[in-house]
């Protein structure tokens, strides 16, 4: 039985992204999230969670938002252990993302869209998102055997002047 652990949490960025890259040279970004909740007694509930983000998106989130920013994050949870230098177990949960955005709530946003490059998707065997597929080797978690969400196919041409038929679209 398969479980798909996924999440989506809106909250504030508590730290500034930081920006590395694996040794395969794969872009990995991780910032702090902060999601508060107001109980019944007026009290609010902090929960604090560490997002770690991929390829492309490390890359955008580490150049678009910075401490402070409110975001939209959605992923799958990962629990982590571990023994610190004292001999102690210690683990933590954490959110793998697969899209983060800004949230639109109280602020406004400039969406700049990037090229495509040869090197990060799918189509071209290099990556697919953080669950590993198509050759991207070196992953953070590893290899799961999928290779993440698909796209339709770019055929290059929409007929002329850009039009397109009914047959045409993906649906």
């Amino acid at each position: 039985m398969g479980f798909d652990n996924t999440v989506t949490v809106v909250g504030n960025i508590t730290r500034d992204p930081e920006l590395r890259f694996a040794q395969s040279g794969m872009a990995i970004a991780s910032f702090g999230l902060a999601w508060n909740r107001r109980r019944q007694d007026q009290e609010d509930e902090v929960s604090f969670f560490d997002v770690t983000c991929f390829r492309q998106l490390a890359e955008n989130v580490a150049e678009s938002l910075k401490k402070g920013s409110r975001v939209v994050v959605y992923g799958t949870l990962q629990q982590r252990s571990w023994e610190n230098d004292q001999g102690d177990r210690r683990s933590k949960v954490e959110i793998l993302a697969d899209d983060v955005a800004p949230s639109l709530k109280w602020a406004t946003a400039a969406v700049t869209k990037n090229e495509r490059s040869g090197g990060g998707d799918y189509r071209s065997g290099g990556g697919g998102d953080h669950r590993g597929g198509g050759g991207g080797g070196g992953d953070y978690r590893g290899d799961r055997g999928d290779s993440g969400p698909r796209q339709a196919p770019d055929r290059g041409d929409s007929g002329p002047q850009g039009s397109s038929t009914a047959d045409d679209e993906p649906f």
